[in-house]
């Protein structure tokens, strides 16, 4: 009995292994695909050229200090057509992006605003992600710095001591004779 079942254990893995195959025609090796011709760039498509891709917020950023979370990348259309940004996606929720909406004409310049929450104390380094119809589609922009804390290490002033009231004695009720 145990010969039969181990007969029919490899019998059914052989199957099910074999079933596994493709039958047909043989796929043609790698050197025989013809190649499709790549897409030639367009020389007229608008194009980035940025100031700067980075920018370094500083490494003594006070914690709270809102006129230092706003800060701009600027960049010129140097392509012949006008340049549509699709979107701008911060890398998470404390970096946000403001592209404009309108198309930037060739030779024109415009900015990306972007402001940080310098409420969160530590390093960063963040990105924003720029899509639009322009010659690379998709660019990506750095910001980094440290946001401190004016108040780490300072000892809490001392809190005033807390009263309970005390509870006035008990006294029993006299009973009306």
């Amino acid at each position: 009995m145990k010969k039969l079942f181990m007969i029919l254990s490899f019998t059914g893995a052989a199957l099910f292994t074999f079933a596994q195959e493709k039958t047909g025609t043989p796929a043609p090796a790698q050197g025989n695909v013809p190649a499709t011709p790549a897409a030639a760039p367009d020389p007229n498509a608008p194009d980035f050229k940025w100031e700067s891709t980075t920018i370094d917020y500083g490494s003594n950023v006070t914690k709270g200090d809102e006129s230092a979370a706003g800060k701009e990348f600027h960049f010129t259309n140097v392509g012949k057509s006008p340049l549509i940004i699709a979107s701008c996606h911060g890398s998470c929720g404390c970096t946000v992006p403001t592209c404009p909406t309108e198309p930037i004409l060739p030779g024109a310049k415009g900015s990306i605003k972007v402001h940080y929450d310098i409420n969160r104390v530590g390093p960063f380094t963040k990105t924003v992600t720029v899509s639009s119809n322009a010659k690379t589609p998709n660019e990506t922009l750095k910001i980094n710095g440290t946001v401190v804390d004016p108040n780490a290490g300072k000892t809490p002033p001392p809190s005033a001591p807390v009263t309970t009231p005390t509870p006035a004695p008990m006294t029993s009720p006299s009973t009306p004779k």
